[in-house]
Parts: C-alpha cells; sequence; structure tokens
C-alpha cells in the first residue's frame, strides 16, 4: 500500500482524465457529461505495480475529484487479522478500522461500500441491510468485539437512514436489544455446527438475535422473499435469512455460498438505485475504489463480481464502475483479462468480454515508471537556493529507473537541500537527509520492505552473488532464524512482497535494480569497521573466498568482491596476468567478461576509502603506480575508467569514453590472439558506455 506522502501523478492522464471519465459519464474536473465508453457490460480495471508506484496515490485522486459529484465508495483492505480486540490503537475488531475505510473480510467490504453509498441512494440497499445482520456477529464473552460489531452495524444504520442519533447511542441501543433477545432464546436456540474456525454456535446464536431484532424493526417483507428465491429447497414457513446466517458460521462451502448471495444482493441494490429517470438525465454512474485487492478480502470480493458479471443469467446488470489497485504483476496471462498500457487509453480502452471466463471481465493496467522529462519539475517544483547540478535529473532517474515514490522522496531531498544553500551533486542523493533527519535512504527502504526483520537481514546478504552465497555469508553472520534458512526466508519474503518471483539458486538475490542499490548503500553506510566480522571489508573477503573456491566459474564474482573490499591492485594484477598468459585459453570473451563485471563492484565506504577512479582513468596518477608495466598500468586505467562509470549517478564523460577506446585498442595491439574481439571492444564499449548501455562482448 502507498502511504499518504505524495507520489507523482505524471502520466496518469489517460487513466484520470479519459478512461474514468468514459466509465462514469461524467468529466475528471468538469461539472459537465461525457460521452460513456460502454452502456451496459463494464469491465472492472485493475492497476498493478510494485510498492510506491502510486497505486494509492491513483485512487486518492480518483476520491478527492469525484467525492460528493457522484455516489462513490473508497476502501483499502487490510490483511486479515489486522484488527483485533488487542490491536493497534485506533483499530477496532470486527474486519474495520475506527474511520471505517479500512477493511479485513468480504462482509467489511460489503457492510463498508453499503455504508459509504447509502446517502446518494433514495432507498439503500432494501435487500442486503437484512443480510449483513444476519452473518453479523460477536463472541458473547468478548465485550470489544460486540461494541466494533454493533459500532459497524450502527454507522450502516445511520447511513441508510434507518435510525437516528449518535453513533455511540444507536451502538449501544443495539447491542442491550440484541443481547436480551440472545439470552430469552438461548434455551430454544438449536446448535449450529462448529466452524473450523470455532465460531459456528456461539456466533449463530448472536446472528439470530441480530437478524431478529432487524426484522422486528424493519418489517422485513420482500427481502425475505428474494433470499428464499436464493434457497429454493427449503421447507415452507422457514426463514431464508436465519438459514442464512446459520450457513455462514457453518464456514467452508456453506459460507463461500453465503457471500456469493450478499455480492448477489448488493448488485441487485445497486441496479435498483438507478430508474428511468436517472438514466433518462444520465447521471453518472456510481464509482467503487479498491486499494490493494490482492489481499484476501478484495480477491474474494472482486472474484465474486466478476463471476456474478459473467453469468448469462445474471438477472440484473448493474451499472458500478470498480478502479481497484493490486500489488505485482497483472493476474495470469490466460486470455481472459485485457491488458492495457497507459497511453492505450486516451481514446478508447478497446475492452470487449471476450468469452465467457470470470477473469474476462478485467481490464488490466500496469502503472509505469516516470520519465526523465518527468524528474525536471519536480526537481524545480518551488526550489529557491543553491543551483542545481545539470546532470541531476538524468542521474535522479538512473538511479531511480522512474519509480515514482524514490523519486519523490529524492526530489524532495534536493528541495530542501538546495534551500539552506548546499550545493547537491549526483554522487550525494542517497546521502541526503529525510524529513525526519534519517538518511534518505534508510527512509525509502523503510517504506519499500516494511518487515524490519527481513529487511536488515537483505542490508547484509544483498552484499552475496547468488542465494548460494548469500545462504554462507548468513551462516558466516550466524544470522540464522527460528522459520527456514535466511537465504531462503528473504526470498520467500521479496516474492511475497512482489518485487520478484523466486529465482534459481544461482541467480542475483536481489533481482530489482533500485532495491539493491539502497539495500547495498545501508549495507555500506551500516558498515561498523574495517576488523569487524559484519564489516564491509570483512564481508567482502569473505564472499571473495567463497567464490575463489568454485573455480573458473568464480573468478569475476571473486574479483568483483576483491575490488569492492578494495584490493584494487590485487584484482589489476589478476587481470594483467591472466591477459598476459599464453597458456590460458579461455579466451578473450572471458577475460572481457570478468572485466566487465568486476567494474560493477560497489565502491567501499568513504570513510575508508577516497575515490580517485576518474583521475586514475584519464592518467594523472600513473606515478602511484612505478611497479607495473605498461600492460598492468592500461589494465590500472582501464578499470578505473569502467569502474567509474558503472555508477547509475555518474553521467559518461567524454574524455573517459575516449579513454576506453584508447586502452582497449592498445591491448587488442599487445595480444595477436585477442586482437579481433578487443579491437570490436574499442569501438563498441565507448558507445554503449555513453549511451549507459550494458557494454557487449564478442560471441555473446
Amino acid at each position: 500500500m502507498d502511504r499518504a506522502e505524495d507520489v507523482p501523478l505524471y502520466g496518469r492522464d489517460p487513466l484520470l482524465r479519459a478512461l474514468v471519465p468514459r466509465l462514469t459519464g461524467l468529466k475528471y474536473d468538469e461539472r459537465a457529461r461525457t460521452a460513456r465508453e460502454f452502456q451496459r457490460d463494464l469491465p472492472v480495471v485493475l492497476l498493478t505495480g510494485r510498492h510506491g508506484m502510486g497505486r494509492s496515490a491513483v485512487l486518492r485522486e480518483l476520491a478527492a475529484h469525484y467525492r460528493g459529484r457522484l455516489p462513490l465508495a473508497h476502501i483499502r483492505i487490510a490483511p486479515a487479522g489486522a484488527f483485533s480486540t488487542a490491536g493497534p490503537r485506533g483499530s477496532l475488531p470486527g474486519g474495520t478500522d475506527v474511520d471505517g475505510h479500512i477493511v479485513t473480510d468480504l462482509v467489511g467490504v460489503l457492510a463498508e461500500l453499503a455504508r459509504q453509498l447509502a446517502p446518494s441512494y433514495r432507498r439503500p440497499f432494501p435487500v442486503l441491510l437484512p443480510g449483513l445482520f444476519a452473518v453479523s456477529s460477536w463472541d458473547p464473552a468478548d465485550g470489544a468485539e460486540r461494541d466494533a460489531t454493533c459500532l459497524r452495524l450502527a454507522r450502516l444504520l445511520i447511513a441508510c437512514r434507518l435510525a437516528e442519533g449518535s453513533e455511540q447511542e444507536v451502538r449501544q441501543a443495539w447491542a442491550a436489544a440484541v443481547e436480551a433477545r440472545a439470552r430469552a432464546a438461548a434455551p430454544a436456540a438449536p446448535s449450529a455446527p462448529e466452524a473450523p474456525d470455532g465460531t459456528g454456535s456461539r456466533g449463530a446464536s448472536i446472528s439470530r438475535a441480530l437478524h431478529g431484532e432487524y426484522a422486528h424493526r424493519y418489517r422485513a417483507g420482500q427481502e425475505r422473499d428474494w433470499y428464499r428465491a436464493r434457497f429454493p429447497q427449503l421447507p415452507p414457513g422457514t426463514d431464508p435469512l436465519a438459514v442464512l446466517g446459520d450457513w455462514y458460521h457453518q464456514g467452508g462451502d456453506y459460507r463461500r455460498a453465503v457471500e456469493r448471495t450478499l455480492v448477489a444482493a448488493f448488485r441487485h441494490d445497486v441496479a435498483g438505485a438507478y430508474g428511468r429517470l436517472q438514466r433518462w438525465n444520465r447521471e453518472p454512474w456510481p464509482l467503487v475504489l479498491l486499494d490493494d485487492v490482492h489481499l484476501s478480502a478484495g480477491r474474494r470480493f472482486l472474484d465474486l463480481l466478476l463471476e456474478h458479471r459473467a453469468t448469462p443469467e445474471s438477472p440484473e446488470r448493474e451499472e458500478l464502475v470498480v478502479v481497484a489497485t493490486r500489488l505485482g504483476e497483472p493476474p495470469g496471462s490466460g486470455p481472459g483479462p485485457l491488458r492495457r498500457e497507459l497511453p492505450d487509453l486516451v481514446r478508447a480502452s478497446g475492452w470487449e468480454r471476450r468469452g465467457t471466463a470470470p477473469s474476462a471481465g478485467l481490464l488490466t493496467v500496469p502503472l509505469t515508471p516516470l520519465s526523465r522529462d518527468d524528474v525536471l519539475p519536480l526537481l524545480d517544483a518551488g526550489s529557491a537556493g543553491a543551483p542545481l547540478h545539470p546532470y541531476l535529473a538524468s542521474a535522479l532517474h538512473a538511479l531511480t529507473g522512474g519509480h515514482p515514490a524514490a523519486t519523490a522522496m529524492l526530489c524532495s531531498a534536493v528541495r530542501a537541500a538546495t534551500r539552506t544553500g548546499r550545493a547537491v551533486a549526483p554522487r550525494d542523493l542517497l546521502d541526503l537527509p529525510a524529513p525526519d533527519g534519517r538518511p534518505v535512504s534508510e527512509a525509502l527502504l523503510e517504506r519499500l520492505l516494511p518487515d524490519r526483520r527481513q529487511r536488515d537481514r537483505l542490508t547484509l546478504l544483498s552484499l552475496a552473488r547468488d542465494s548460494a552465497a548469500a545462504e554462507a555469508l548468513a551462516a558466516r553472520l550466524r544470522l540464522a532464524g527460528p522459520e527456514q534458512l535466511p537465504a531462503n526466508a528473504v526470498a520467500d519474503y521479496l516474492e511475497q512482497q512482489h518485487w520478484q518471483r523466486l529465482t534459481p539458486p544461482e541467480s542475483p538475490l536481489v533481482t530489482d535494480p533500485l532495491l539493491q542499490r539502497l539495500l547495498v548503500h545501508e549495507a555500506r553506510r551500516l558498515s561498523p569497521g574495517p576488523d569487524d566480522s559484519r564489516g564491509w571489508q570483512e564481508i567482502h573477503r569473505f564472499l571473495q573466498n567463497h567464490h575463489a573456491q568454485r573455480g573458473d566459474g568464480g573468478e569475476a564474482d571473486a574479483l568483483r568482491h576483491m575490488l569492492a573490499a578494495g584490493g584494487v591492485e590485487t584484482v589489476v594484477a589478476s587481470l594483467a596476468e591472466v591477459f598476459q598468459s599464453e597458456q590460458d585459453e579461455r579466451g578473450a570473451g572471458h577475460w572481457l567478461r570478468c572485466l566487465r563485471y568486476a567494474a560493477t563492484a560497489p565502491t567501499p565506504p568513504e570513510r575508508d576509502w577516497r575515490d580517485d577512479r576518474l583521475r586514475i582513468a584519464l592518467g594523472a596518477h600513473d606515478g602511484r603506480y612505478p611497479h607495473l608495466d605498461d600492460t598492468e598500468r592500461c589494465v590500472n586505467r582501464l578499470l578505473h575508467a569502467l569502474w567509474y562509470l558503472s555508477e547509475p549517478h555518474t553521467e559518461p564523460d567524454p574524455d573517459t569514453c575516449t579513454a576506453i577506446e584508447q586502452e582497449l585498442a592498445y591491448l587488442s595491439l599487445r595480444h595477436p590472439s585477442w586482437r579481433v574481439a578487443l579491437g570490436q571492444a574499442a569501438r563498441r564499449w565507448p558507445a554503449a558506455a555513453r549511451d549507459k548501455r550494458p557494454l557487449p562482448v564478442p560471441g555473446q
């Protein structure tokens, strides 16, 4: 879930100003109708993306522009069990929070939808309400759960204009009336089967009392006939709402059948709220905004809504515009859902139901990263103070990959720094302070990886090349936990948080470039010192030895960790030795791959190392190395040039790119059998470096 901080909405106009107005029939920021793209069969719009991509920000923007102009409900789904009697302050048991916008179960979703939509309807939810009362309950021994459930129902009754007074007054009156009715009926109440969660009989007795009190006060009539039609096998005289409550508390297949019935009741009431007059006047259709539907309650509601809409014999077709968000990638790759990119939505989505599968009702829209052009306005927004570095926007975009939350947080930190007169260089971006004074890299990581324990593990294990190296490092650092191997635990966590799919053991542990950069930066910043077992140098020396023991397959990794630990001269000597060896048969391609990969090493902590890479690459410090021969000095300059340009925030320096060309051309003349491959690299690598593209290796 995206937090409340501003997340840039650049590039979202095709969704905000084009698609949603064509769905609702109401313009985004004008009090005017607009032509609808769909007349009856509506798609469910599913916005997808990782943490910080602005999913929640889009829904907040839609809610802000459409609230008060059409029937609107804006709900955030929380994980099951997020609220309990012992939950955090500000939360309530019973599947909701104190403000009523966050829900954890399907009944909570339906109750909150009804509460928020009810003020817009003349006769709100006559069928759904008795069904919600019939399945609601609490543990008779749990006063907090009773108060929370009654408060939710009180809010619902007040919104539907069926009760007057304050929420607390209605809550107390209902709690007293229901408990009195439950006590009076206790001796004669039949025992319901126990549900798997143990709530069967104890919950069913309260449900019967709630339903009985509702029927007594509001004279349930036609709605009971509607539910009876859903249970045609019931004997005459049986109350279908009582059966609905009993089935719900039995759990399993019974509960799923009840949930399907409740969603049908919701659709029935929404469809009935729009009569001929509203259609003639082209009243805007209601808008439902659901955040985080990858969680259980949201997924269940969406599945049932799509299932009902896909049923050919469905008695009504409600015109409900649903825009939902999902963490991660769009669901499945089958023929059902239609995927569209944001630019495709400007004029028409092109959606139409293809086939009878429920998923055919989905229109999925991945939220894409910001472009480089979007960064400049964010950096310049209201800025006054020190002038900006001319390549700061490019460096920031290369660092974040256009990730909206990371871009917004770093731009905010830059603006705050420049207002104090500080000149911010590209290399300073992750060292800037956040608004609370912490390093911005720490604040950003906390946002992207909420679990502190796994975040702390990943900070160290991200230095490892793959899962096998990470597991060896975890054993070295004694990171073992109670659940499973630490490397497997963090890999599972990254998959749960939709940062990546589970990768093979030989693949990188963290595959997202932004996340990897942030974790490595934090590992460097928090390094306790050169002699500590958890220090930067000790970790990289251990990983260097780990890969060196693998033989040729680990040579490139060993060189990279050696360079990260500060062993530049050792890396140069190793590369030069292989270059000059007449016995090495692995070829120029292997040598270039080792050089290229070693040069991606993260730099050591500043307190232990001085960054002279650019000056060394240009030959300014050749005098430091009188013991090196011409080939070794050439390899030294080439390695430092590639190492310098490997940083995402580094702007390709023309002199450095020229130096790469010259050093490779010189080496090609010194090795007859590698001349062609090194000559190709001399022509192609400078161009790739200038464009910040991967350096091509001949034969790959």
